[in-house]
């Protein structure tokens, strides 16, 4: 079967406050000389996804100054300080009445996780009822995929850190698992410790 890939649009989560690394936005720590944020959506899209939403909560205003997103819908999360689950709902929100079949979710502190992952879960997308999810090693991690029959469910159940946790636990024999483990690495940049993973701009 053909699937018009037009129909996923790539969902970034990027509101985090980084309250672990001394409050600084997630979205706007820099990765090869740029903010996290402009990185993250280019794996999206080289990854597949045509249009993409990104969720902003912690310094939004400074995110649209000084990070490039051109035709990205931005989405504001006043409730950011409650965790990714109100991120999750408000982007999922955002989708509603776009014709989007399907939301591909990434997280903004996950440099790790390149284009190649993002193409094999877009890849696994059948339809509204799809629910996909790269594993590492079998274990499942991000990205994820969700069909729109399934984003009310998910924004019903997400919560605090939790984000769709307890909706893919309930549905666990629905999901279709996509090795990503040999292209990505899911570590997440949470404590000054991870910032290792941060890398300097390219040499001119």
């Amino acid at each position: 079967m053909t699937v018009n890939k037009d129909q996923v649009a790539g969902l970034l989560l990027a509101a985090g406050g980084g309250r672990r690394l001394g409050g600084r936005p997630k979205a706007l720590l820099s990765h090869r000389g740029r903010p996290l944020v402009e990185h993250a959506v280019a794996v999206l899209r080289a990854g597949g996804c045509t249009r993409v939403h990104v969720v902003l909560g912690a310094g939004a205003d400074a995110v649209r100054e000084r990070a490039a997103l051109p035709g990205c819908v931005l989405v504001d999360n006043p409730e950011w300080e409650e965790g990714m689950g109100s991120s999750l709902r408000a982007g999922l929100d955002s989708l509603a009445g776009t014709g989007a079949r399907a939301a591909l979710v990434s997280l903004v502190d996950q440099p790790g996780i390149g284009p190649e992952a993002v193409s094999r879960v877009l890849a696994a997308y059948q339809a509204e009822t799809s629910l996909v999810s790269a594993a590492y090693e079998g274990v499942r991690g991000h990205p994820v995929l969700f069909g729109a029959a399934h984003w009310a469910g998910i924004a019903a159940t997400a919560t605090g850190d939790r984000g769709a946790r307890a909706y893919l636990k309930e549905h666990e024999e629905a999901i279709t698992l996509v090795e990503c483990g040999d292209v990505a690495r899911p570590y997440d940049i949470d404590t000054t410790e991870d910032l290792v993973h941060l890398e300097p701009p390219p040499r001119p």
